[in-house]
């Protein structure tokens, strides 16, 4: 078990996620409580980019319930189509949004964040929750945190 990051700095964002995939990967492998994968995926991803806010919120009773994350305090509860990532969950797919202010019904959980990526966590066609990010900076997400970050929660076992 991995429990040290090898953080890189690197203006290469490709190059940040190659090489946190496999740590993250490995912090993962034998272990079974989602609680504690999701927390390590959350800290990983938040000490490798510095972002204002990485966790998850999970699909329970009809609702996204926050789970494991790394920031501030946020928001509980999300309903299904509202803000991001309740958006995200009722399309089923990554929503990259470069202003959160131009994204309608936008859930301001923190008026620190700017631009947001949310990816729905799949399992057998359904949407299990969301990991959502959160950056202080516009114009923060890409396809290329998109495409990596799809790529990690399919670690993530239900």
């Amino acid at each position: 078990m991995a429990e040290d990051l090898n953080i890189i700095q690197s203006t290469d964002k490709a190059a940040q996620y190659q090489s946190l995939i496999p740590q993250i990967e490995a912090l993962l492998h034998g272990e079974t409580d989602q609680t504690a994968n999701l927390a390590n995926m959350a800290a990983a991803l938040k000490e490798q980019f510095k972002w204002f806010w990485v966790g998850f919120y999970l699909v329970k009773e009809g609702q996204l319930v926050l789970g494991p994350f790394q920031g501030p305090v946020a928001c509980t509860r999300i309903g299904l189509g509202k803000g991001v990532c309740g958006a995200a969950w009722e399309r089923k797919k990554t929503l990259v949004v470069p202003d959160v202010e131009a994204f309608p019904g936008h859930i301001a959980c923190s008026s620190l964040s700017q631009s947001e990526i949310v990816v729905p966590l799949l399992h057998n066609g359904e949407v299990m929750g969301v990991l959502d990010v959160d950056s202080e900076m516009l114009d923060q997400f890409d396809e290329t945190d998109a495409l990596y970050l799809e790529e990690l929660v399919k670690l993530i076992k239900f």
